[in-house]
């Protein structure tokens, strides 16, 4: 199964949708906060290629985007194979 991180905010709806579509498929996945935290906000933004929106996901370490990427590559069907490897 893949290695999946994402980046987080408490109150953010776009971030329990993202958890919830992987919570769906059983994905096991990182979560990782940062609220307050401007290191981690700073590795995450460095990381995304310059986005600061959260959440950010990532797929054994590629970047994915945030949660309207995540659910279009699940329509597109390209989500379980990411996934699966």
């Amino acid at each position: 199964m893949a290695q999946v991180i994402i980046y987080t905010k408490m109150y953010c709806g776009f971030c329990d949708a993202a958890r919830a579509l992987l919570e769906r498929k059983n994905v096991a996945f990182e979560e990782i906060p940062v609220d307050g935290d401007r290191e981690k906000q700073a590795a995450m933004t460095q990381r995304a290629n310059g986005r600061r929106t959260v959440p950010q996901i990532f797929i054994d370490n590629a970047h994915i985007g945030g949660c309207d990427d995540l659910y279009a590559l699940e329509r597109a069907g390209k989500l379980d194979p990411l996934l699966a490897s």
